[in-house]
């Protein structure tokens, strides 16, 4: 099986959250399992820095506003897969995020430059770009990607499978409708049918209309986002793909999330030998400058600091957390005023609340490590993947019952679990897990029970696979048209 991944970001050459760690894991593990894979990313100076071995495939010449683009052929550093990379300085040699500039404005050509991706992706697909290597299924990761799936659904005569995998229905790529000429597609595809959302072009929705298959990175979020509450404006066009569409749950890297080998951490452990996580505790107040207070509950929260991950809630149940007992450890960026008022707690606080406004991934281990719990209070979550990596750790997720969340924490089995959006409903939750922690053959079987849970990307590499086949073997549909 010739499998292309299509994707804006990868771990550990450009991350901005979880899609790259999937998109450095995924293919990896289909790799071991006898898929030929590679990955197509765009040329970031980070990339092209990072990429071994590159050469030239093609030169393309002048496309989407840029006036050079060549694509590259290389191999991704560490795990050597082949990685395809679109080189067109003038769209992606830039400061700033993949996405946004320094000063958090998106690029204004983003449509050219995620366009551009999903073009050469319909090329290699098409038997267009290298001779040596033609994908049978191009599986696009978010909106970024999407572009692929409507590209080759317009060309008819690309006999390539198309899967997209939707990790945030939040972000959808949304465009004015009078940029629709840059894309070079037909007209019957500017229509609501088509690409058309509330009067501007969705990205999101290319893929959501045009690939044969579509994927969440949870089956819980593959059922909330067919809801109006989780749909985000899109939720009939998701009903409207009905069996099509599948919740396939995201895993771990088990190499590089592993406690017993975590070069990271200031004593290795696993749960045969778990005395080491309580060296990682005394180690991090030390660290942090936490007071070293062995009967408090050591809470941690690696996250954007965003709404959407329920931040606002741990800040105004803070005070009462503190003054119960609870000390907190922070790392994350996001949000002006969330980082902010972490900053505010943390000078209200001393020695119970430390956050580090910024994402530093060898800090993200030693938190993970040496806390009691680890906090994901989001107010949705496709997947994620803290709560996944407190699991592997022995530190209990407390976690809200949505999404992905809901697919791998069980509540009073191996973690603990909310339902309301509200301050008051996270404090309990807290409090329920400081009470366990109080009962210790309670609380290790809390931990026990989560560092056996088999969360490897073994098991999803499988079910992407027995998807893929279906969806060569069903062929593609007639093109997005409107009704």
């Amino acid at each position: 099986m010739r499998v292309l991944h299509v994707a804006a970001e990868v771990f550990p050459l450009v991350k901005t959250g979880g899609l790259a760690d999937v998109v450095a894991a995924l293919p990896l593990a289909q790799a071991q399992q006898g898929a030929d894979v590679r990955l197509l990313l765009p040329g970031y100076p980070a990339v092209l820095e990072a990429v071994q071995g590159a050469r030239s495939v093609i030169d393309i010449g002048a496309c989407f506003g840029a006036l050079r683009v060549r694509l590259l052929l290389a191999r991704m550093p560490g795990s050597k897969l082949p990685v395809y990379v679109v080189d067109a300085p003038y769209l992606y040699r830039r400061g700033g995020s993949p996405y946004q500039d320094s000063q958090g404005q998106e690029w204004a050509d983003n449509l050219q430059r995620f366009a551009l991706l999903g073009w050469v992706a319909a090329h290699l697909a098409g038997d267009d770009a290298d001779p040596q290597w033609v994908p049978q299924v191009v599986h696009a990761h978010d909106w970024h990607a999407a572009m692929a799936c409507a590209y080759i659904r317009e060309h008819g005569a690309t006999p390539a499978a198309t899967v997209y995998t939707v990790h945030n229905l939040a972000f959808q790529g949304l465009f004015p409708m009078h940029d629709w000429a840059m894309l070079g597609l037909g007209s019957h595809l500017m229509s609501p049918a088509g690409l058309e959302f509330h009067g501007q072009l969705s990205f999101m929705k290319a893929g959501l209309k045009c690939a044969d298959r579509i994927t969440t990175v949870s089956p819980t979020y593959a059922q909330e986002i067919a809801t109006p509450e989780f749909g985000c404006g899109l939720d009939g066009v998701v009903r409207g793909r009905g069996a099509h569409v599948l919740g396939i749950l995201n895993g771990i890297d088990p190499a590089l999330w592993n406690p017993a080998t975590d070069p990271a951490i200031a004593t290795r452990y696993d749960a045969e030998r778990p005395a080491g996580k309580a060296d990682c505790r005394r180690a991090l107040q030390q660290e942090l400058g936490l007071r070293p207070d062995d009967g408090a509950l050591l809470l941690t929260v690696v996250s954007r600091l965003t709404a959407q991950k329920g931040l606002d809630l741990v800040l105004a149940a803070l005070p009462e957390l503190v003054q119960a007992g609870v000390q907190f450890a922070v790392q994350g960026t996001g949000e002006p005023a969330l980082e902010a008022a972490f900053r505010m707690a943390q000078q209200a606080h001393p020695g119970r609340v430390h956050v580090h406004i910024g994402y530093d991934e060898a800090r993200a281990h030693r938190l993970i490590a040496g806390a009691d719990v680890i906090a994901v209070p989001s107010r949705f979550e496709p997947c994620g993947l803290t709560q996944m990596y407190g699991l592997r750790y022995g530190t209990v997720p407390v976690v809200r019952r949505v999404g992905g969340l809901a697919d791998t924490v069980s509540d009073g089995v191996t973690g603990f679990t909310f339902d309301a959006a509200t301050p008051g409903a996270f404090e309990r939750c807290v409090l329920r897990a400081r009470a366990a922690r109080a009962a210790p053959a309670e609380w290790q079987g809390l931990m026990t029970r989560g560092m056996a849970q088999e969360l490897s990307w073994a098991g999803p590499a499988r079910s992407y696979d027995a998807l893929y086949r279906e969806a060569l073997a069903a062929g593609r549909a007639s093109p997005a048209t409107p009704a």
